[in-house]
């Protein structure tokens, strides 16, 4: 019989919020992400996002306090992963961007932890199954767009039609046609690296614009604002990686994209 969990109140700054996906006795569930107070980096999973009430539906770049397991549990094995209670989730300040820090305090929090290459981090995930890091690329060479299924798998269309812990009726979660990923390269290695991006972000903005336009204009706007924007010359891009159960498959969880100091 497992052990059974201590939890430990700690507080973190959300950085990451994956798109969701089907679960099992959750319908759907998100990945979140983020850096304790102790400037360390720490998996939030599992969380029914969009079910939570108002009063626990964070942003990225918000202080959260809630009380996390002090190992990780049985069913996600990954080093920085921690079980939440959800119930104890409250909410705390926002750590903007307005033009009197221009960035700075997030900087400030972000540049606390160690920035790896992706070598580092394979060979830290065989070490000691770290799974969750901080890339700077040294160069953002293309955003590749792949087509996949449009429609869920008969599995996860009848996840997403059952209903959760509280008997709420199901919400439609539409599912992106197409897979993103990030081609750069690191400093340690001339060869050019491909990472699905997994950015709720990123889905909701090409949902957005196909409703808006077409999905031709939903496809270029993901480009102009993930590749064009957020790695251009005058930001210092860094990505938010980590593995996807079971394997050790490396995604780009977020873009932090300050710009660059002179």
């Amino acid at each position: 019989m497992p052990a059974q969990l201590e939890y430990k109140r700690t507080e973190v700054l959300i950085t990451v919020k994956t798109y969701p996906h089907p679960s099992v006795g959750s319908v759907e569930l998100v990945c979140c992400a983020g850096i304790t107070s102790d400037h360390e980096l720490v998996r939030i999973y599992p969380i029914d996002f969009r079910y939570r009430p108002e009063s626990q539906r964070f942003a990225k770049y918000q202080w959260i306090e809630v009380d996390l397991a002090c190992r990780p549990a049985n069913k996600d094995w990954r080093k920085e992963s921690r079980q939440p209670l959800l119930r104890t989730l409250t909410l705390g300040e926002m750590i903007g961007t307005g033009p009197s820090r221009d960035w700075a305090d997030r900087n400030a929090i972000v540049d606390c932890v160690p920035h790896r290459t992706l070598a580092e981090l394979e060979r830290l995930h065989k070490k000691d199954r770290t799974s969750l890091g901080i890339i700077r690329p040294m160069q953002c060479l293309d955003l590749e767009i792949e087509k996949c299924s449009e429609k869920w798998s008969a599995k996860h269309e009848a996840l997403l039609k059952q209903t959760n812990l509280f008997g709420e009726k199901p919400k439609m979660l539409h599912k992106i046609p197409y897979t993103f990923r990030y081609v750069f390269r690191c400093e340690d290695d001339p060869g050019p690296h491909r990472c699905a991006i997994t950015d709720w972000e990123l889905g909701m903005l090409f949902l957005r614009q196909r409703e808006k336009h077409s999905e031709k204009t939903a496809l270029q706007h993901v480009k102009e604002r993930f590749l064009d924007r957020m790695c251009a010359e005058d930001r210092d891009t860094r990505f938010f990686v980590g593995t996807m159960l079971p394997r050790n498959q490396w995604l780009v969880l977020g873009v932090f994209w300050p710009p660059k100091q002179s």
